[in-house]
């Protein structure tokens, strides 16, 4: 019987001493210091040396407040971005969100992770004449964002502890005392509810966009505003905005996931 047919493999140790660094540091958010990764990876410090100030220079590593160490910056996961299912993303999104937005008579926009902020990759207006819009492509702070707490309750740990620790050095501040409990709340509850940072009497009400891994991918926030004449609740803005992320999430490949999740928001109404 002949045998099957092997890949040729054509050994790149730069590439490879490369792609064992970063999968090294992709494997914990507290990072490494130089002879910690060296020896991880059974190799001397002047192996890997250069290869870290290349990382780093390229912006895949980055150096510790006290420079003793290095991490993972969220640059890979800016480089995912750039690839179809961000565009699909925003493809499945968007009839949704235009259905969302004449069901509620709100405005309502999507938004991901980069680095230390918040960016909006689509947004749908109310077709009502007046409401609060965010423009697409803004860059919001991660801490003064419902999308981005929601979409930090909603991942991996490790994922979260990245992403917490770019926003440390690009800002230059402390982790807020209360983030944990809040994120807490926030996966207890479902989704994120609280008032804007920026306009007084806007209350943002923000649901995970999910993968097929259950882990937050984006969030779909409602800015809701009170308008006079205006019968809608926020308990209708919160049933509208759990089916909408549903809708968009088992579009992205995530239907038993999202179904769990939704379950669980509906009990924790319920309770409500």
């Amino acid at each position: 019987m002949p045998k099957s047919p092997t890949k040729r493999y054509y050994p790149t140790p730069a590439l490879e001493k490369g792609l064992d660094i970063l999968e090294l540091f992709a494997s914990t958010p507290e990072g490494f210091s130089v002879s910690e990764a060296a020896r991880k990876l059974d190799r001397t410090v002047s192996e890997i040396f250069r290869m870290i100030l290349c990382l780093e220079q390229r912006g895949y590593l980055a150096q510790s407040p006290n420079k003793d160490r290095y991490h993972l910056t969220l640059r890979l996961f800016r480089l995912a971005q750039e690839h179809p299912p961000t565009k699909r993303l925003v493809t499945e999104a968007l009839p949704t969100m235009h259905a969302l937005a004449h069901r509620l008579r709100q405005s309502c926009h999507l938004g991901i992770l980069d680095g230390g902020h918040v960016v909006i990759l689509a947004q749908v207006d109310s077709p009502e004449s007046t409401g609060f819009y965010v423009k697409v492509g803004s860059k919001v702070d991660l801490m003064h964002a419902a999308t981005g707490h929601v979409i930090l309750a909603h991942q991996s740990e490790d994922a979260r502890e990245r992403a917490i620790e770019e926003w440390k050095i690009e800002t230059k501040k402390r982790k807020p005392a209360d983030l944990d409990e809040h994120l807490a709340k926030i996966v207890a509850r479902g989704y994120e509810r609280r008032a804007s940072y920026e306009v007084a009497g806007v209350v943002n009400m923000s649901f995970p966009i999910l993968n097929v891994q259950g882990q937050a991918i984006a969030g779909l926030t409602v800015p809701f505003v009170k308008r006079l004449e205006d019968n809608i609740s926020l308990t209708e803005i919160v049933t509208a905005l759990r089916e909408a992320s549903r809708e968009i999430s088992e579009a992205m490949g995530a239907p038993l996931a999202a179904k769990k999740v939704a379950a669980h928001k509906k009990t924790v109404a319920a309770k409500e």
